[in-house]
Parts: C-alpha cells; sequence; structure tokens
C-alpha cells in the first residue's frame, strides 16, 4: 500500500489533534473498506488521475482492476455498477455533481431500486453512489440541484447525507457494508472549515445508517437541520439563545431511514418544529418531516410547523440572485420567531 494510501486508512498518531476534512473522509472510508474486502472497487470518471481528490493513492495500493474509469455516461455507469454489484462486487460509483444524476434515473429507479424485490431477494445491489451537491457558487441550473427529496419517494434506495467529516467517514463506511443500494449526497459547501470535524480515535469508525445527531440540547424549539441546513440552524440556536430561546438542533444524517423517534421525541418536549432544507420547498424533506410530526405529534405541538427551504425555482446564475433562494442563518432565525409567536 502507497504512503498516502497508508495515511488515508490509518491517520499517524501525531495528527490525531488535526480536523478531518471531507475529501479526507471519503479517501479514509473508501481505503479502509477496500482493504477490508477485496470486492470493494471504485469506479467513475478520472478516478485513477485522482482529478477529483476522492481518489488518492487508490489506484497504487489497489491496481488498475479495482479503480475503473468511466466515460461520461450516467446510465451506463450505473447500470455496470447494477450489474457488476449482482455479480457480486461491491461498487462506489462517483458520479462527482449531483444533478447528473438525472442522466441515469431510469437505472437507479428501474434497476438498482427495485431489482432486490422484482428478483425475491435472489439479488442484492450493495452498490454506493457518490454525488456532491454544488450549489451556492454560481454553477447555474444544469449543476446546482439539490436532487435527494425526488429518491425519497422510491422504495429500495437508502440516502445519507452528513454534515460533518467524520459523520461522512462513518456513514459511507456503513453504507459500503451495506446490502442495499445506497446515495451519498455530499454537501460541497461544508467541505472547508464548516464540515471539519475532530479525526476519530477508533481504527474502524462507523456510524449506523438511520441514527441521527443531536447537535444541541433545546427545551423551547427543534430545528432539524439538512446538510449546510444543520450548520445554520447551529448559528441561528446560537443567536437564538442570547435572546433566551433555547433551541434543540438535530442533523438527521440519514433520510432514508430516517430516525423518526428522535425527531418525533424532540418535539414532543419543544412543542415546536422548524425544518432547515437546502432543496426546493414542494415535496422535499422538509414537506415529509413536517408532515409525519403533525400525524404523530399533533397534540403536543404549542405552534405552527415551519420549513425553511429554496424557493421553487431554478437556480440563477447571477451570484446576487443566487444567494437570495437558500435558506441563511436570518431566515431561520425569523421562522423560529415566528413559530414562538
Amino acid at each position: 500500500m502507497s504512503e498516502l494510501a497508508s495515511k488515508a486508512v490509518k491517520p499517524k498518531s501525531a495528527a490525531r489533534a488535526k480536523q478531518l476534512g471531507f475529501l479526507q473522509a471519503i479517501n479514509r472510508a473508501q481505503n479502509e473498506e477496500m482493504t477490508r474486502d477485496e470486492r470493494v472497487i471504485l469506479m467513475g470518471q478520472d478516478l485513477r488521475a485522482n482529478v477529483f481528490g476522492a481518489a488518492a493513492g487508490a489506484l497504487e495500493s489497489f491496481g488498475p482492476s479495482r479503480v475503473r474509469d468511466l466515460p461520461l455516461a450516467e446510465a451506463g455507469s450505473i447500470g455496470v455498477a447494477a450489474g457488476a454489484a449482482m455479480a457480486g462486487l461491491r461498487p462506489v460509483i462517483d458520479l462527482t455533481v449531483a444533478s447528473f444524476v438525472f442522466g441515469a434515473m431510469d437505472q437507479f429507479v428501474s434497476q438498482l431500486a427495485k431489482a432486490r424485490y422484482m428478483f425475491g431477494g435472489q439479488a442484492t445491489l450493495p452498490v454506493v453512489v457518490r454525488a456532491a451537491l454544488y450549489y451556492h457558487g454560481g454553477t447555474a441550473g444544469h449543476h446546482a440541484d439539490r436532487p435527494y427529496p425526488m429518491f425519497m419517494n422510491m422504495p429500495g434506495l437508502k440516502i445519507i447525507l452528513p454534515s460533518t467529516a467524520p459523520d461522512l467517514l462513518g456513514l459511507l463506511k456503513s453504507a459500503i457494508r451495506d446490502d442495499n443500494p445506497v446515495l451519498c449526497f455530499e454537501d460541497a459547501n461544508l467541505w472547508g472549515r464548516k464540515g471539519r470535524g475532530p479525526i476519530p480515535d477508533a481504527d474502524d469508525h462507523i456510524v449506523p445508517l438511520g441514527q441521527a445527531a443531536v447537535r444541541r440540547t433545546g427545551t423551547d424549539v427543534t430545528i432539524v437541520g439538512i446538510g449546510l441546513g444543520c450548520f445554520l440552524a447551529q448559528q441561528a440556536a446560537e443567536e437564538l439563545a442570547a435572546d433566551g430561546i433555547s433551541a434543540e438542533v438535530i442533523d438527521p444524517r440519514t433520510l432514508v431511514p430516517m430516525d423518526w423517534p428522535t425527531i418525533l421525541e424532540s418535539v414532543t418536549r419543544t412543542g415546536r418544529l422548524v425544518v432547515v432544507d437546502p432543496a426546493n420547498r414542494t415535496c422535499s424533506a422538509a414537506s415529509e418531516i413536517a408532515a409525519r410530526v403533525a400525524e404523530d405529534c399533533f397534540g403536543a405541538l404549542r405552534g405552527p410547523i415551519t420549513r425553511v427551504t429554496t424557493d421553487d425555482t431554478h437556480v440563477p446564475f447571477s451570484p446576487a440572485l443566487e444567494k437570495q433562494i437558500y435558506p441563511t442563518k436570518d431566515k431561520i432565525v425569523a421562522a423560529v420567531r415566528r413559530t414562538l409567536a
């Protein structure tokens, strides 16, 4: 194993105090799982050259048979991954930009999501598809979508959306070990300091799928934040605390399966809910969370459920216009004050 890959698999003890970044988390998760299980392979565009930084040391450590470059053909890539999985491999596919999933929708919906059911459990599809959410950066309509709610509507797919690098490390490892297809959406707005976290001490850091994290405890209102929304929710909670408002912040981390007990228990205590979701408002993850809470916690609610989401519009190229459509700290603070009123 190369020196670069070795560092990705098991950081030196002297580096324990350093912060783990998103790309480091991806590399470490992939390298550790490829070392643990020879069936794990990487597939995607320009992986061997590590153009996007998420395959550091992989080619040198595991060879060309386990690091496969694919053409710019998303439907073919997901189809190949589905076939490889049914033949006994465990592919990890890098689609780079989340908007590119649309080019492979039939393979996602008709093959990945349904094959295990359609074949009566005779086939398993342990496929992980990684895709980054590149909104908020002037990438315009064809590169800035947040499409995870669409896949929440399709049975058979699991969905993770971590907001910190340590969670990405642990969730990605769990996803690779899962016998079901898992879509890993990575919020690129968190790739800098926002998403960094302490490097886990455990050599095998695992975060189970379907387990939310309570980022901040509180008593007056529950704020559920998805991806960048969780970071913004924590900022809003800090500002609200200065005015004596105690906000509990929950990071779902996994959207399918959702950790409903943690969310419902929190809202039952606080009596109020604000959901922060970078996806478009209609049929969003925020909408599903709001509906479930309204059904199961109606008697405990002391104020209206409020959603802070992206406007139902395509992403404009103009930075001045784009920044107005997404959730912000100020929008979250205003939503909390409305539900308290």
